[in-house]
């Protein structure tokens, strides 16, 4: 069967170039091209018939190669232009299960058989299939002519060869697969996250006496963090920051449902406890039932007075930063959102100085970690109040983008792993 003429170096030198030229191929398609291409250089193969009952229904079958084909269709995405037989000698082969070896092709080869016209004109035909779950599914058929014969003796070789190769190409079918379906996930978890995005505030507001800024990023395309502003009576603004247990698509639906309900009653945001209250409620009895939660923070700005009236349902607590020190504003808090109906919240007051900034954040933020090794800690809340007595003399954004840079530092800018919000207010 091989070409008694060449040397062990010359054929290892067509095996070896076959590999090189198959071992950057994506296509399966082109990847069968090329291996046949260099086994037919090696084992001197002219004509073949390859058939096929993947996903076919018994006793049908496809051809789908043959040296005769006057038109190549691509198995994968022309399947449907492929011959559909059933019965005859291929159809015997397809369905055998095992190898089998025929030396009087001709003498068993029917004229009305419907492979007539693949089988005809050859003495002898070698058919190994390719197994998938103990099915062979596809079977390759090397036919040869009258005069030409082959060695028995190799064909276990060139079958667990052949095994391996279908195994090869299956799984390099399967990996286009899920690249595909990774591909249409990210396409849908960009859609909500865009969708997400615009839920946010896409300007802070203009607070005479203050100055506002914000930065959001998710950890996927999709996140469950989610800030928030809301104009109240008097002058008055509510501001609100909220973080959704989980990450992706879920956190983002949950984020969006919270932004719903916020928006839905205008009349209860305020005093701050109320909104907390009101939203508690409504996650606890309707979104929330399979154990999921929303952590929060909202307080109310009197700008007139510089009074900042919070109330807190298991959020970080905010920082403030009042010259050379950092305080946090955890004189209250409760249980985060939706775990409990019924639950009450306390409110309490801050009376803020000029030159005060406040930062309202996500645990995203403490939470990041230094880059993998023996001694990988999280970013912390002292390196966050470290950052933030350097922000005295710096505007709301500009203390924003140190805090982002000292995370940057600290992270080897790694992709953060979880949704990172920050929201400054300065007194000015």
């Amino acid at each position: 069967m091989f070409n008694t003429h060449r040397t062990w170096q010359e054929e290892l030198e067509i095996i070896d170039r076959t590999m090189k030229a198959i071992s950057g191929v994506t296509d399966p398609e082109e990847l069968i091209e090329i291996y046949w291409n260099g086994i037919g250089d090696l084992i001197g193969i002219e004509d073949y018939v390859a058939v096929s009952r993947r996903h076919i229904e018994p006793p049908y079958y496809l051809i789908t190669r043959s040296s005769r084909f006057t038109e190549h269709y691509n198995p994968w995405t022309e399947r449907e232009k492929l011959p559909r037989m059933t019965g005859g000698l291929l159809g015997e082969i397809a369905y055998a299960n095992r190898p089998i070896l025929i030396e009087d092709l001709s003498s068993r080869l029917k004229e009305d058989d419907p492979a007539w016209f693949y089988l005809q004109g050859f003495q002898s035909l070698v058919a190994l299939p390719q197994y998938d779950t103990g099915e062979g599914l596809n079977v390759t058929v090397m036919l040869y002519p009258p005069g030409r014969t082959f060695n028995p003796a190799i064909v276990p070789m060139i079958h667990w060869q052949g095994g391996l190769f279908g195994r090869g190409t299956q799984n390099l079918v399967l990996r286009n697969q899920l690249g595909e379906a990774l591909l249409s996930l990210d396409r849908e978890m960009q859609a909500v996250g865009n969708i997400q995005r615009s839920l946010l505030p896409d300007r802070m507001p203009e607070i005479p006496g203050f100055e506002m800024a914000a930065d959001y990023e998710t950890s996927s395309r999709a996140g469950g963090d989610y800030y928030d502003y809301f104009p109240l009576d008097n002058g008055e603004w509510g501001l609100f920051i909220a973080d959704v247990s989980g990450h992706g698509t879920p956190a983002a639906v949950l984020m969006a449902i919270t932004h719903a309900v916020a928006h839905a009653q205008p009349g209860t945001h305020t005093p701050p406890e109320a909104l907390l209250e009101y939203l508690n409620t409504q996650l606890a009895e309707a979104y929330t039932r399979d154990g999921t939660f929303v952590t929060a923070f909202y307080a109310v700005l009197n700008a007139q007075d510089r009074t900042l009236t919070y109330a807190r349902a298991g959020h970080n607590p905010p920082r403030l930063v009042r010259g050379d020190r950092v305080l946090s504003l955890d004189e209250v808090g409760g249980l985060p959102l939706g775990l409990v109906p019924g639950q009450a919240y306390e409110l309490a007051r801050v009376l803020l100085e000029p030159g005060d900034l406040v930062l309202l954040y996500t645990d995203g933020i403490i939470e990041a970690t230094s880059p993998p090794g023996p001694s990988e800690e999280l970013f912390g809340v002292g390196r966050l109040d470290a950052v933030l007595v350097k922000c005295r003399d710096c505007g709301a954004e500009g203390c924003l983008e140190r805090i982002r840079a000292a995370l940057t530092t600290f992270t080897g800018s790694a992709p953060p792993p979880d949704d990172q919000t920050l929201f400054a207010l300065r007194v000015l």
